[in-house]
């Protein structure tokens, strides 16, 4: 595949994960950061990925998958949780911007996560809009619970997965996409302290997902 080329779902994947490898091994390259990139692509963009993960200061998308200007069309909530907004965002960068790849990105120690399991244990939620948050999260904690997964990161998982789920439920044109095979939707669980992106789900890739660990 060429710069000039669109990627195929498979290919934007092998992509991220390459440039994720290199930040986990301390051997960035910094692609697409330099005065020339930052000319080139001033009249348009044509990102290869859609990144829709949580607003958490640890989690720079650019940083973290070492790419760079013009490459990750980033759409990012506390919690990942979407709304109209956030679905209309990455229905443009699919169907507009011509995006082969969505990844949903969680993250361990996730304070959306942590607020649900607490306000399911001691009934107490937080006030203003910060409770709609973690009321959009608690059904995912309530399905791992169900199904005997109950350690953190098995929670963090089933709120990936059930996110991968429900875009594909709400979203009509993303839906149509990936069973066209023109679209993947994957789920990726980050670890803060190496700074890894671990597979937890996977719709359209054709890609064996293995356990969560």
């Amino acid at each position: 595949m060429t710069e000039t080329q669109t990627p195929t779902p498979r290919d934007a994947f092998d992509l991220l994960l390459a440039g994720n490898e290199r930040f986990v091994d301390g051997n960035p390259e910094h692609p697409n950061q330099d005065a020339t990139r930052r000319t080139e692509i001033a009249p348009s963009q044509q990102p290869f990925a859609v990144l829709f993960g949580c607003s958490d200061s640890r989690l720079s998308a650019e940083i973290i998958f070492d790419r760079g200007l013009g490459d990750l069309f980033v759409v990012r909530t506390a919690g990942h949780v979407m709304g109209s907004e956030v679905l209309g965002s990455i229905e443009y960068g699919v169907d507009v911007l011509g995006c082969p790849l969505v990844v949903v990105l969680g993250h361990d120690s996730c304070g959306a996560v942590g607020a649900a399991c607490a306000a399911l244990e001691n009934g107490v939620t937080p006030t203003g809009y910060v409770r709609d948050v973690v009321e959009r999260v608690t059904p995912s904690v309530l399905a791992a619970r169900a199904a005997g997964r109950v350690e953190p990161e098995e929670i963090l998982a089933e709120h990936v997965s059930h996110t991968v789920d429900l875009l594909l439920d709400r979203s009509r044109v993303l839906a149509e996409k990936v069973g066209a095979g023109h679209a993947a939707v994957v789920g990726l669980s980050y670890r803060l302290a190496d700074g890894s992106a671990q597979l937890v789900a996977a719709r359209g890739l054709d890609a064996a997902v293995p356990a969560a660990s």
